[in-house]
């Protein structure tokens, strides 16, 4: 019986020829993720194993990127762990308020993470990486107190669900598009603790930030994590932002899936998520009339340079709706830097909107963008449960850059056709 890319990885990095779905493996990682929160909780877990240095210097990743800058009392001694802590294991990979980013942003652009890794972060949207064809997923903070002291984690193996991708997608149809559609017709549950693996030719005509924001999303379906295949584009995107050695693991043709499903990108329109689950999908065309209070674009989801340049295009020379809060956060400080030389930030500022250093803080409810009772948002990121963005009368609705700049500017949700004729 053959194998899929994810349990070819896995099986790699457990030293054995082959493993199955249900087995329970021990792994080897080539990464250990963390950031503020968890790292903070992880710490004093990792000092109970009695280890005083952590498994590789090079291996462990802290960025401190939910809270920051500080938003208050508890958040800044939270850093303050992390920041001892990064300092007395001289861990090479910490990443601060100067040169923080939003982590599942940062560690592709900084080279960290590579095809054929395995990945473990203390955070649920580590799958992101799976974009980069590496075996990447979520964890909590005693397994990455485990990860820091040893090196190692338990895996139980996925089964899979196939995704062949065929098609070209219209203009304002994005990876965020694709992903919510998915989510939308397999549930929030339909892919629990399996690996979602992408394939065929309609991949080609996603990018990679297409890529890194459909594997992003892979937990909002269940997953246990999200693969894309290894093509001339990954190996493009790693090579000019890595130096690490990389492996290309193909599934085998005789591998089993528990499910297949063919995804025509050409078909789709611009999906919603109406609160409170992201499977809760409509289209563009199906919205009605949904008035909004607050706008956000940005996330490890949809922070991108891509993501402002599609924000900056629509929102260019126009006017954000009286009453419709506009918050942009680029999501590392290339990014920043990027949209400042393109001139993207003015376009924003003379648009109505605020443009932030990088951060987590509104989706997950943390600062720079919270709710009242009552208040709408259309958002970029990637969850919509209750009172994810603040009070638990509020609503989030799930969209892609595109959907949300339109949204701004028509004040309810709105499709970006609309505002070019």
């Amino acid at each position: 019986m053959g194998m899929t890319m994810t349990q070819k990885i896995l099986a790699a990095h457990a030293g054995m020829d082959c493993v199955s779905a249900g087995q329970l493996i021990q792994s080897k990682l080539d990464i250990v993720m963390g950031n503020d929160i968890t790292t903070a909780v992880a710490i004093p877990e990792f000092k109970k194993t009695g280890a005083k240095e952590v498994f590789d210097k090079d291996k462990v990743v802290v960025v401190l990127d939910h809270f920051t800058p500080n938003k208050d009392i508890k958040a800044a001694e939270q850093c303050k762990s992390c920041r001892q802590f990064a300092y007395d294991t001289n861990i090479k990979n910490f990443f601060d308020v100067g040169e923080v980013g939003i982590e599942h942003a940062l560690l592709p652009e900084k080279g960290i993470v590579v095809p054929g890794d395995v990945i473990i972060g203390a955070d649920s949207h580590t799958c992101t990486y799976g974009a980069l064809g590496a075996f990447s997923t979520g964890i909590g903070s005693t397994d990455m107190a485990i990860g820091m002291a040893t090196g190692e984690c338990w895996f139980k193996v996925p089964s899979a669900i196939k995704f062949n991708i065929v098609g070209k997608p219209s203009k304002y149809v994005s990876g965020k598009d694709v992903i919510l559609h998915i989510i939308g017709m397999i549930g929030v549950d339909g892919a629990l603790y399996k690996s979602m693996e992408f394939t065929g030719e309609g991949i080609k005509e996603l990018s990679m930030d297409d890529r890194f924001t459909i594997a992003n999303m892979a937990i909002e379906a269940g997953a246990k994590n999200g693969i894309f295949p290894v093509d001339e584009l990954t190996i493009a995107y790693t090579k000019e932002h890595s130096t690490k050695p990389y492996t290309v693991y193909e599934a085998d043709a005789d591998a089993v899936y528990d499910e297949e499903y063919t995804i025509d990108l050409s078909t789709l329109r611009p999906t919603i998520a109406f609160p409170h689950l992201p499977e809760n999908t409509k289209t563009v065309d199906e919205a009605g009339e949904v008035k909004i209070d607050q706008v956000v674009i940005g996330s490890c989801t949809n922070g991108r340079f891509s993501d402002m340049k599609i924000a900056a295009d629509i929102l260019r020379g126009k006017k954000v709706a009286k009453g419709v809060r506009t918050i942009i956060i680029p999501a590392t400080q290339k990014i920043y830097l990027d949209c400042v030389k393109a001139g993207y930030v003015e376009d924003f500022i003379n648009a109505g909107a605020i443009f932030s250093t990088p951060t987590c803080g509104p989706c997950l409810g943390g600062h720079m963008g919270i709710m009242a009772a009552g208040e709408r948002c259309v958002s970029t990121t990637n969850r919509n449960f209750v009172g994810r963005m603040g009070h638990v009368e509020s609503e989030v609705y799930l969209a892609s850059p595109a959907v949300a700049a339109a949204s701004a500017i028509a004040g309810k949700i709105a499709s970006p056709e609309e505002l070019e004729g």
